[in-house]
């Protein structure tokens, strides 16, 4: 992905800092816009994933809506200039505040993911003389094969109205004189790489639908969630298979004449348009490992800390001649400190620039002042 001439730009530049090249971005966007417009599907980004200014503006021109999961992130989307009937505001704690605020900006929607939740934007709904409009997100009990931290779609996790509890939350609606019912919403998990597992939620889809209709109630969203997942090992360029991936759910589910398939991809959209680029502290050289010691840290990348997750490691100052084993750690006063453990790696020196590859999506956004570090930096390609 990195020319000679990029390099030589990087090593004028301050380290550690997120490159963005936005001409991948624009044609991931693109691709996903083509393929969702076969079937007239419409798309949420979720921008949880990344909330850097540049990149939601070319989210935004490319005509998606957005799926946001904190009141910071609806006030984001306004700014930014997301159309308030593509706003849709989910997560399983809304405060109060939060959900007056969205209450304010008429946005499209709330996904709502508890009984209380529906009766306390009843209640503030009320307050305000207004009718908003809601949608269940159901917790479908679909395993999504993916890592026990990021799945969200079974019995036991936190997210969403399990199966047992909704006639009440069918009596409860029926009761809430200040919301409108619009539809159902589900999200199994993320970084999801089979698609199988797609062809099982629109079999829980279809049945909760007919279970919504045969109460009377009007299904006119189905708001199937997003969680398509990237390819970390081989990162230049890719762009996910979207066609695959709309083409399942047109094959699968079963979408009544003027009900609509709301997504919402994050990062599918963004995880491949940028690389953490880092310098090359220190490198120590011992008896059963070799370690290089990188200005950026857990405070800049999280994911592989948290998550346990691969990002791939380039050292870009060098081609292979002579091939090391390194673990490649941070300067964070922390064990869990570590990209990677005997990454295979031309031998590298102090000053090297090293590039951590597909950090699009939950890299700059979930970057901290741990150890009072500073901000991280950024910069882009056109």
């Amino acid at each position: 992905m990195f020319s000679d001439k990029d390099t030589a730009h990087f090593a004028n530049l301050e380290t550690p800092f997120y490159y963005y090249d936005l001409n991948l971005l624009q044609k991931t966007l693109s691709t996903c816009a083509d393929a969702a417009k076969v079937y007239n599907f419409h798309v949420h980004y979720a921008m949880k994933a990344n909330f850097n200014n540049r990149v939601l503006e070319k989210i935004r021109a490319t005509g998606f809506g957005a799926d946001c999961v904190s009141g910071g992130e609806v006030n984001k989307a306004v700014e930014i200039g997301f159309e308030k009937g593509q706003i849709v505001f989910a997560g399983v704690g809304k405060s109060d505040k939060e959900i007056n605020d969205a209450l304010d900006q008429d946005i499209f929607c709330f996904n709502v993911e508890s009984i209380q939740e529906l009766e306390i934007i009843d209640e503030l709904a009320a307050k305000k003389g207004k009718k908003t409009r809601v949608a269940i997100r159901i917790n479908p009990n679909v395993d999504a094969h993916t890592h026990h931290n990021i799945t969200t779609g079974l019995d036991e996790n936190k997210f969403g109205i399990n199966s047992w509890d909704l006639p009440l939350c069918a009596e409860t609606l029926k009761k809430c004189a200040n919301l409108e019912f619009i539809g159902i919403h589900f999200h199994i998990g993320s970084q999801i790489t089979n698609l199988d597992v797609y062809k099982n939620l629109c079999v829980r889809v279809n049945e909760f639908a007919i279970w919504f209709e045969e109460r009377g109630f009007v299904v006119k969203v189905l708001n199937v969630g997003g969680g398509l997942g990237i390819d970390y090992h081989n990162p230049d360029g890719q762009i996910p298979d979207f066609p695959a991936y709309f083409k399942i759910f047109n094959d699968f589910l079963e979408v009544r004449p003027n009900q609509e398939v709301h997504f919402e991809l994050g990062r599918a959209l963004v995880g491949q348009c940028s690389s953490l680029i880092s310098k090359v502290l220190y490198v120590k050289n011992g008896k059963k490992k070799n370690f290089i010691i990188l200005d950026a840290g857990m405070t800049e990348l999280m994911r592989p800390a948290l998550y346990q997750a691969y990002h791939k490691i380039e050292n870009i100052s060098k081609s292979a001649e002579v091939v090391v084993k390194y673990d490649v750690v941070g300067p964070i006063c922390e064990s869990t400190d570590c990209f990677g453990k005997e990454v295979e790696l031309p031998e590298t020196l102090r000053g090297d620039l090293i590039a951590l590859r597909s950090t699009g999506a939950y890299g700059e956004v979930m970057a901290s002042h741990y150890n009072l570090r500073e901000n991280v930096n950024v910069a882009f390609s056109d």
